[in-house]
C-alpha cells in the first residue's frame, strides 16, 4: 500500500488539501487532530503529559487544557522535544491500526497528514512526499483569524518549524496555496501521478 506524506506549517492550508483528496476518495490520517484526541483520552499519555507539565494540563474536568501546554511548549524548545518524543510514538501506533483497517484496504493509496513530517525525520516512512506552502504573511493572518491568537503567538509556532525553503528539496510534489493558482487543479495533477506510481508490496 502506498502511504504518501502530506505536510506543509501552520497555517498552510493543509487541511484544506486534505479535505480535496477526501472527495477523490482518499482516505486520510489527520496526525494532529488524533493526536489531540490521544492526549485526552489515552490514561498513559495523559498521566505523562502531567508529569511533564504539571496538573494544569488538565482541566478539572480531565479536558486537555491545550491553551496552557501550548503557552509552556513554544516558548521551550526543550519542553516541546520531550511532549513530541512522549506523543509521537502514540500516534504512530494509532497510525498502524489505522492502515490496517477494512475500510482502508481499497483505496488506491492513503495520506498522513502530519505538520512535523520532516522536523521529526519521517520522510523514509512514506513512497511520496507532498508539501503544501503559503506565503508567510497569509498564514499568520490565516491562524491569527482561525485561533484568536496574536501575531506574535503565531510566529513562535512558525519559527519552531522548518521553513519551506529547507522542506521543498525532500519533497517530491509541492502545492502553491497562494491563490494565483487553482488547488483543484494542483491537487488532481498529484493524485493522478501518485495512481501511476508503483504499487508498494
Amino acid at each position: 500500500m502506498k502511504l504518501i506524506g502530506l505536510t506543509g506549517g501552520i497555517g498552510s492550508g493543509k487541511s484544506t488539501v486534505a479535505e480535496l483528496f477526501r472527495t477523490l476518495g482518499i482516505p486520510v490520517y489527520e496526525s494532529d487532530q488524533r493526536a489531540k484526541a490521544l492526549m485526552q483520552n489515552n490514561a498513559q499519555l495523559r498521566n505523562e503529559i502531567i508529569a511533564l507539565f504539571g496538573p494544569e494540563a488538565y482541566d478539572p474536568d480531565t479536558k486537555l487544557n491545550r491553551a496552557w501546554i501550548a503557552s509552556r511548549a513554544f516558548t521551550n524548545p526543550e519542553l516541546l522535544k520531550h511532549l513530541n518524543e512522549i506523543v509521537h510514538p502514540a500516534v504512530f501506533e494509532d497510525l498502524v491500526d489505522w492502515t490496517s483497517e477494512e475500510t482502508q484496504r481499497n483505496a488506491p493509496y492513503l495520506i498522513q497528514e502530519s505538520a512535523l513530517l520532516f522536523e521529526e525525520q519521517l520522510a523514509k516512512r512514506f513512497s511520496a512526499i507532498i508539501l503544501v506552502v503559503a506565503p508567510e504573511e497569509i498564514r499568520i493572518e490565516r491562524v491569527r483569524k482561525r485561533d484568536g491568537v496574536t501575531k506574535e503567538d503565531v510566529q513562535k509556532r512558525i519559527n519552531n518549524q522548518l521553513p519551506d525553503i529547507k522542506k521543498i528539496p525532500g519533497s517530491d510534489y509541492v502545492i502553491y496555496n497562494d491563490g494565483a493558482r487553482s488547488l483543484i487543479e494542483q491537487v488532481m495533477d498529484v493524485h493522478k501521478m501518485i495512481i501511476l506510481m508503483p504499487q508498494i508490496p
